[in-house]
């Protein structure tokens, strides 16, 4: 049994240095990954920069995710360390999203055991499912009624309800003080947001969703037009020739 855990460690150990390495060489953008401690390759801290066009941008959002030991084959926990505001997100800070759950057949969650955890995900594709649901709040099982109940007005209203909106945006203003504690310059434009360190064509799956991302109705009709050319497409001409 003991060798058993012995391998587990050992294997996990490598994966994570390989996703590490990965996610330094190629960034994910507006997330910057550290180690909280070097020794340890099991603790993670995340800081999230607020897309543009969304009512995050500007802000600068702590997390912690943690590994286990028997990494990949069972998910990490993410949990943000700034307060936020979410449907998803527990008061401790606690990110339910199902790519995070373990994939057992329930149906009481709604959720399919094939959009949970397996082996094959990884931290960019939680990244990316995060930022996701900052913008696309899922309402099915909220982990946040009373934001879930509010988030629901603000998007029926089609955002003429702007409690929802408000709250967020003061969590983003509270954020600053953080950047400026830790020195951070955060992104405020596009072109700030899109900086990568190099973007290899081979890998084109990581983005894709961003079109879908930033068409969608739900964003402030006055940022609209803001949105519609954009650098998230590979091959950086934008999501529509001008």
């Amino acid at each position: 049994m003991a060798q058993r855990g012995h391998h587990h460690v050992a294997s996990s150990q490598k994966a994570l240095m390989l996703e590490l390495k990965s996610l330094q060489d190629e960034p994910v953008e507006g997330f910057r990954i550290t180690l909280v401690d070097e020794s340890d390759l099991y603790n993670w801290e995340v800081a999230i920069f607020g897309p543009p066009n969304t009512h995050y941008e500007g802000g600068y959002f702590k997390a912690r995710i943690k590994f286990p030991m028997d990494y990949p084959y069972s998910p990490p926990a993410f949990r943000f360390l700034t307060k936020m505001w979410h449907p998803n997100i527990y008061e401790n800070g606690d990110v339910c999203i199902s790519i995070l759950h373990p994939p057992v057949d329930d149906p009481q969650s709604g959720e399919l055991p094939s959009e949970r955890w397996n082996p094959t995900q990884n931290v960019r594709t939680i990244l990316l499912s995060v930022i996701s649901l900052l913008n696309e709040p899922n309402t099915f099982s909220p982990a946040n009624v009373d934001a879930s109940v509010m988030y629901r007005k603000w998007r029926d209203s089609k955002g003429k309800d702007r409690e929802y909106a408000e709250i967020i945006r003061k969590q983003v203003l509270a954020t600053k003080v953080d950047a400026e504690r830790d020195g951070v310059k955060v992104p405020t434009t596009l072109a700030e947001y899109c900086v990568r360190t190099r973007a290899p064509p081979a890998d084109e799956g990581s983005t894709l969703f961003y079109d879908d991302y930033y068409d969608d109705e739900e964003l402030d009709d006055d940022d609209e037009e803001e949105g519609e050319d954009c650098c998230y497409d590979e091959d950086d001409s934008g999501t529509e020739d001008s």
